[in-house]
């Protein structure tokens, strides 16, 4: 299973971080550790959404669209 998430700062409000995994909270932990250096200066961290996925090829591409112009629109207003 891949998880496509996203991230909303605690610390920043109007900072989110898109990424995709197939380990969730090992992940989330790597994010507020500052081991990811996108995400080390607005940490801490928690899940705003996730979406699970079987097929790793979509999970690929629905990551892709989020982080496009219209994705980053579409999650704001329906994620």
């Amino acid at each position: 299973m891949k998880y496509v998430y996203i991230l909303a700062s605690q610390s920043a409000e109007e900072h989110f971080y898109v990424g995709l995994t197939g380990d969730l909270r090992a992940r989330l932990a790597k994010h507020n550790a500052g081991e990811v250096p996108h995400t080390s200066k607005y940490r801490p961290w928690h899940i705003k959404t996730y979406i699970g996925f079987s097929d790793p090829g979509r999970a690929a591409a629905f990551e892709q669209y989020l982080k496009s112009g219209s994705g980053r629109a579409f999650a704001k207003m329906h994620l």
